[in-house]
């Protein structure tokens, strides 16, 4: 069953598998991946689509065009780069990985999964994805795309998350010995491109035929996912602090944690209520009119944002910093959108 699957999938994305900057042209040909390109990229992925990834990937290349350029590289200026794209120990993990396939792999990543799950910040499903992909190998990669896929493929009608186990049971029974790597992306291209969350195309895709879920007339419902949790609320204060010459007080976050190492805008604790404002100086503050909301993956985020400008402080952790140079501070998103509510204040 497999064979013939896999026989008609992988046809179809030699003629119609997109092209992006982490891939090798020429699928059919048995051309290899590069190991830290496919390592890069899943890492990048994850949370995140493709459209924004691609130029993040395209400017890390440029600046750290080997694993080796990039284990050698400040973890500052990693995470400068990495900023906008979420979920900051990726990044972290990202360099402290690097490093390790260096020291302990000579800078070459290595083929095999236990030997890549011991790597820092390579789960089963990225370990399976640079198996796949670089080193063709028979494994299964099975992210939201091709748990979809398989859900309608095989009719699995029990709700996510509990019938992961077998989905990924089903994707792996289809894995040809040969072009194991192409059937992964081909996996992936087919649910994002063609088996879309809503409105899955049909009509044109390779697998239509044997669709068990398209028999039914039941493919755009599936996968079921269990009822999502209500998502709470935090609150908290963050604390705009100027010198009278411009600059602006940062400070580096603790590393571990919630965006663990990154600068920001001094805040405090996020609680679900509003936790009374601890100012980190005496000074005349004032409170700027709206708050700051982020969202995370668990929780919902609202930021007073208090100002104050003082001649000169010291705090834990923190450094003044030029205005014209806060864009090439290691910020995350939530804090690009203080400095943004800040600036607009005054």
């Amino acid at each position: 069953m497999g064979l013939d699957q896999a026989g008609r999938l992988l046809a179809w994305y030699d003629a119609h598998g997109r092209d992006l900057p982490w891939r090798v042209k020429g699928h059919a040909t048995g051309a290899r991946q590069e190991p830290y390109f496919v390592w890069l990229s899943e890492i990048m992925l994850q949370q995140t689509t493709v459209a924004a990834v691609r130029d993040y990937f395209r400017n890390f290349v440029a600046l750290w065009p080997t694993v080796e350029a990039l284990a050698a590289a400040e973890l500052d200026d990693v995470l400068r780069a990495w900023a906008g794209l979420g979920y900051y120990a990726r990044a972290r993990n990202l360099h402290a990985c690097a490093r390790a396939v260096v020291d302990r792999h000579g800078g070459r990543f290595p083929a095999e999964i236990d030997a890549l799950l011991a790597l820092p910040g390579i789960g089963p499903y990225t370990a399976a994805a640079i198996a796949a992909i670089a080193f063709d190998q028979p494994h299964a990669a099975v992210d939201g795309n091709v748990e979809r896929v398989i859900s309608r493929y095989y009719c699995i009608e029990e709700p996510l998350p509990d019938s992961k186990p077998l989905i990924r049971a089903r994707a792996q029974s289809l894995v040809p010995l040969r072009r194991a790597g192409d059937f992964a992306q081909a996996m992936m291209d087919l649910g994002a491109t063609l088996c879309t969350p809503k409105s899955p195309n049909c009509l044109i895709c390779p697998w239509t035929e044997d669709c068990v879920a398209r028999a039914r007339g039941i493919a755009a419902e599936l996968p079921r996912k269990a009822a999502k949790k209500p998502v709470p609320t935090r609150r908290g204060h963050a604390y705009w602090i100027t010198r009278p010459d411009g600059a602006v007080l940062l400070r580096r976050r603790p590393e571990k944690g919630l965006l663990g190492g990154m600068m920001e805008v001094p805040s405090g604790d996020w609680a679900a209520k509003l936790p009374d404002a601890a100012f980190p100086f005496p000074a005349n503050w004032r409170k700027t009119a709206g708050k700051v909301t982020h969202t995370f993956t668990h929780f919902h985020l609202e930021l007073t944002v208090w100002v104050a400008e003082l001649d000169e402080v010291s705090l834990a952790g923190a450094r003044w910093v030029g205005r014209e140079q806060l864009h090439t501070e290691a910020l995350p998103t939530v804090m690009r959108k203080v400095v943004a509510h800040a600036l607009g204040e005054g």
